[in-house]
This record gives C-alpha cells, structure tokens and sequence, in this order.
C-alpha cells in the first residue's frame, strides 16, 4: 500500500503507533490533548498556508467563523 492509498485515519494510526513506539513503554500522560493540539496546530497552519495567508478563505475552507479562526491562531501563536 502506497501513501496515497492511505486515508487520513491511517496516516493518524501510523503516527500514533510510531510516537508510542517512540515512549517506550512509558505511559503517555494527557494523550488526547496532545493529539488534538497537534492535528489542530497543524490543520489551521496548513489550511492558512494553501489559502495564501488569506484568513477569510481559510475560515471557510475549514468551515468555521472566522473569529473563531483569528482566536485560534492567537491560540497557537500562528497570528504573525
């Protein structure tokens, strides 16, 4: 199976499997917020990226206000 044939859920079990490798049998702490930070950070970062730094197309792209957009880039200090 290629990388193209995989979906994003893969791609997600494939990290998540390769980072609790990476513990070594230490036990995560927080695991969901972590996870969920990350994917976030990079969705929005991405999203922004691909609509040329445009806030409005990105809000829409991702399907939210794009308040809700600006205090989440503040959030992860993608606001620049």
């Amino acid at each position: 199976m290629g990388t193209t044939d995989l979906s994003l859920s893969d791609c997600v079990t494939l990290v998540m499997d390769r980072y609790l490798a990476d513990l070594q049998g230490e036990v995560p702490s927080n695991l969901h917020a972590l996870i969920i930070d990350e994917v976030e950070r990079a969705l929005l970062a991405n999203t922004l990226q691909h609509c040329s730094g445009q806030r409005g197309m990105a809000a829409q792209w991702l399907g939210i206000n794009r308040n809700t957009l600006r205090k989440k880039l503040q959030a992860y200090g993608l606001d620049t």
